[in-house]
């Protein structure tokens, strides 16, 4: 599995910043999307998801904020986020999740990190 993230990088507060992120050498079809950040000395946590059928769920800090999305068609998932705040400032994971017949949603694939900084 490959994976392929951009659009991360320094944003000023109250700016916005689309993070994507393109997946490869998968044989099933992606799903589900999960977005997650770990900042400097705090554990990972999930920042918005979305599901199969649609429906989404985000982390508290970042309701009406930021908005989760995908393109089926190029096994790819978005993460737009508006309105920036310092406490935006980490590294941003995605985390898609691969649909096997008969099987529960896999969802142990990960990106290997996009860096977003908030700062004026």
């Amino acid at each position: 599995v490959q994976f392929v993230e951009s659009g991360g990088g320094l944003a000023q507060p109250g700016g916005s910043l689309r993070l994507s992120c393109e997946v490869s050498g998968i044989t099933f079809r992606i799903g589900g999307w999960g977005w997650y950040r770990q900042a400097p000395g705090k554990q990972r946590e999930s920042v918005a998801h979305l599901a199969d059928g649609g429906a989404t769920n985000y982390a508290d800090s970042v309701k009406g904020r930021f908005i989760i999305s995908r393109d089926n068609a190029k096994n790819t998932g978005y993460l737009q986020m508006n309105n920036l705040k310092a406490e935006d400032t980490a590294v941003y994971y995605c985390n898609p999740g691969v649909i096997v017949p008969g099987r529960p949603v896999n969802y142990g694939n990960w990106g290997q990190g996009i860096q977003v900084t908030v700062s004026s």
